[in-house]
């Protein structure tokens, strides 16, 4: 008898979870693994991309060199998803698309994090500088 494949849980990710494993030295994908045990697929979508890439292009020094690598981390981790609208704050489209999807939010944004428990969509984010949290499921 064959086993059927568990279909990948999604989770957006925030532009600020990307920086997590150098600002935090959490390595964010085995504690994914740890936290959610079972398959994951972290999504990238196009407003935060697009920030990313702001940042790679305009930021101090610093910033454009961070800013860089997450773009690479990102492109090799992650699955893009190109939103067919254009969006003035990354915020929203991970609002509207988390409803959409019904699927999870990774983000340290004090913010979006309350917006995203006002509607019910569970939050991964950094606990205590040292490991992933989830709250809402």
């Amino acid at each position: 008898m064959s086993k059927v494949k568990e279909k990948p849980l999604r989770i957006i990710v925030d532009s600020n979870a990307l920086f997590v494993p150098l600002q935090f030295k959490i390595d964010i994908f085995e504690e994914l693994k740890r936290l959610l045990n079972r398959n994951f697929e972290l999504v990238l979508i196009s407003p935060v991309r697009e920030e990313l890439e702001k940042l790679a292009e305009r930021g101090s020094p610093k910033t454009r060199k961070t800013a860089s690598y997450v773009l690479k981390l990102a492109e090799e981790k992650c699955i893009y998803y190109h939103m067919g609208q254009s969006f003035k704050v990354a915020d929203e489209a991970i609002i509207q698309l988390a409803k959409k999807w019904g699927c999870l939010v990774f983000t340290n944004d004090r913010e979006l994090k309350r917006r995203l428990r006002n509607i019910n969509v569970p939050v991964i984010y950094v606990r205590q500088k040292s490991r992933l949290e989830i709250d809402g499921v």
